[in-house]
């Protein structure tokens, strides 16, 4: 406990003003005088009420109106909870409906007049908003067909409820700690929740034939959880847990909020120096770590339709970027309830699965006036989509987001074809990364951009390689600032590649590992999609430069600009750079002397810049050779 003292009293020379504002007076105080509020209108709305309090209670204030996030433990929402949520949509919000990454709702233009008639419909259907902001464990996240899969082995809501009751729902837990928290509890094989991105992550594993979870730590956005080497059984979770929660809340920081997530604590003393605290505080040792057992994807991925291990079956909507409504939820719940028992199952990735419909009822429900509204998204680029707010509803919003997650899922549809596998495209509206596009196959983060002309327009830093396996990796930036209307080509070219060389259903993430970072450097990969968008969308040359399985440059970015010239240079002119080349490899032979515009003499639709691009990839004299991309990318 002495090395978690020593580095609180470092950074606790000067509190950060919420943790002032938190001492003015207590969270439930406030929920206690919701009604008063309501009727005292914005004008008498206390500052430290809009910017804090109300928001330990799932309402934030967005000026007109109020964003309410309601809490669904696990995802997991009935018949008539359904009903209750969708009625408060219609009637005090709009119709309008987001659906999250952490498996639960928020609701938007709730006004201020309204607030006790909400939270008053919402209690009464054991609903509840309770800690859902600021400083406080949030919704706490698992397999959404948890208990029901066929690779699940650990049903995990029974556990979520009971620490949702012990800890979120109790009174004393509200605003206690330094920053927020976010857990997640995986029993299945499958990764359907993004277990290793949270700030505690319980992860299915085997310990000496014990089934429990292996502990993961301190994630955030751009980070994954580091891993704690530490087994904690079924039985232990609720005591860990516990211990857990009181060690973050009296050792955390409290001075600068950008650097009070746990994962600060563990940086500066170390997962084991953390973990020891832990295990003292709990009065227990605990095992190391098991086996992890999760797989590297989701394995009812590319079906909407999946069999559960009892027999019946499970439908999954897909949502586009999560955007729903009251009206939508009202009809699903009675055609769930219609055809099987009402229960739906909020996703991580923003959908809703409609489960333990009967086999011989699945293709009438399928049928369904709902269920076809959305048919025409059941494809590889809407399946697995994320898009968080965006400028219409979030302050931090660069971009409006979710309609350029759609625009470009629409787009890449009607471009490919894809009839297999699986694609990760997550899109954030800014770097606070709610979309976690860190993560993602293809992420996109908001930014401005300037288009050729040099006028600022809305624009995205393009990732690419995120791993949710066991080795969790944050994805690499493959350009930046790229127009929105540029980026969408960028896309394109990625998957077209995709398409050319997976095998059968493989997914993007393995694809990536077997293909593009087994042949390519990552410029290597930026290149390829730039100059092909050059082109064939700039100059519309008609012209594709594709990837080679297995090239012979060897990784080696002075061979690729090489190797890309002289496909490039044969491509657009039909001519070889070199008098020898062999399946557009170089072969060591006398090249010819050529003119910077050579290849827009011998072909006049290229471009000079272009021409010359090709030039200094290809100079016959290697000391006045372009040696990496980005030489190449300027003159471009």
């Amino acid at each position: 406990m002495q090395t978690l003292q020593n580095a609180k009293d470092l950074r606790s020379k000067k509190l950060n003003k919420i943790e002032d504002i938190k001492n003015i007076k207590s969270p439930m105080d406030v929920y206690a005088k919701l009604k008063d509020i309501a009727n005292l209108g914005y004008e008498n709305l206390s500052k430290e009420d809009s910017s804090y309090f109300l928001k330990c209670f799932g309402l934030f204030d967005k000026g007109e109106d109020f964003m309410l996030r309601v809490r669904i433990p696990a995802g997991v929402i009935n018949y008539q909870e359904a009903l209750t949520l969708a009625n408060v949509a219609k009637t005090y919000g709009d119709d309008y409906i987001d659906l999250t990454t952490r498996m639960q709702v928020e609701l938007r233009y709730i006004a201020i007049k309204d607030i006790g008639k909400v939270l008053s419909s919402l209690k009464d259907s054991n609903l509840s908003t309770f800690q859902t902001g600021v400083d406080n464990p949030r919704n706490i996240l698992t397999d959404p067909l948890d208990g029901i899969s066929y690779d699940n082995i650990i049903e995990t809501k029974p556990l979520i409820d009971k620490l949702t009751s012990t800890f979120i729902q109790n009174p004393e837990w509200i605003s206690q700690l330094p920053r927020k928290f976010n857990t997640a509890i995986l029993g299945s094989l499958s990764n359907s929740c993004n277990i290793f991105g949270h700030d505690c992550c319980f992860v299915l594993a085997n310990c000496d034939g014990e089934f429990g979870f292996n502990i993961y730590l301190g994630a955030r956005v751009g980070v994954q959880a580091q891993d704690a080497d530490l087994f904690v059984s079924i039985d232990e979770v609720e005591m860990f847990f516990h211990a857990l929660l009181k060690v973050f809340r009296d050792f955390g920081y409290r001075d600068n909020r950008n650097k009070n997530r746990l994962h600060f604590l563990l940086k500066d003393v170390g997962v084991k120096a953390f973990i020891d605290g832990v295990k003292k505080e709990a009065n227990c040792e605990f095992k190391p770590a098991g086996v992890t057992m999760v797989q590297s994807k989701n394995i009812a991925l590319g079906s909407n339709r999946v069999l559960q291990k009892n027999g019946l079956y499970a439908y999954k909507l897909i949502v586009p970027s999560g955007i729903f409504s009251g009206s939508e939820l009202f009809e699903l719940a009675n055609r769930a309830k219609e055809f099987a028992t009402g229960d739906l199952r909020f996703t991580y990735d923003q959908n809703i699965y409609i489960i333990n419909i009967p086999k011989e009822s699945i293709e009438e429900f399928e049928n369904s006036q709902i269920i076809q509204k959305y048919k025409n998204y059941n494809n590889i680029f809407f399946q697995d989509m994320i898009a968080c707010a965006g400028t219409k509803t979030c302050s931090f919003g660069v971009i409006p987001n979710k309609p350029d997650a759609i625009d470009l899922a629409n787009f890449l549809n009607s471009e490919l074809k894809i009839e297999s596998g699986s694609i990760r495209m997550n899109w954030s509206a800014c770097p606070k990364g709610c979309g976690v596009h860190g993560i993602a196959d293809i992420g996109f983060e908001g930014c401005k951009a300037k288009d050729d002309d040099g006028n600022r327009v809305d624009g995205v830093h393009l990732f690419v390689g995120g791993k949710i396996t066991k080795e969790a990796k944050e994805a690499k930036i493959l350009h930046k600032a790229l127009p929105i209307t540029e980026a969408k080509y960028h896309a394109k070219y990625l998957l077209k590649n995709y398409a050319t060389h997976k095998n059968r259903a493989e997914s993007y993430e393995d694809f990536d590992d077997r293909f593009l970072k087994s042949s390519y450097t990552l410029q290597a990969i930026a290149f390829f999609t730039k100059i092909n968008y050059i082109l064939n969308d700039k100059y519309q040359l008609d012209t594709y430069l594709p990837l080679n399985e297995n090239p012979k440059s060897s990784k080696v970015e002075e061979f690729e600009v090489f190797s890309f010239g002289l496909k490039l240079f044969k491509l657009l002119t039909g001519e070889d750079r070199f008098k020898a080349v062999e399946n557009f490899e170089p072969v060591l032979e006398r090249p010819r002397k050529i003119k910077e515009d050579e290849v827009t003499t011998l072909n006049p639709k290229v471009p000079k810049n272009l021409s010359h691009a090709i030039y200094l990839m290809t100079h016959e004299n290697h000391s006045q050779r372009a040696k990496v991309f980005s030489e190449v990318l300027r003159v471009l």
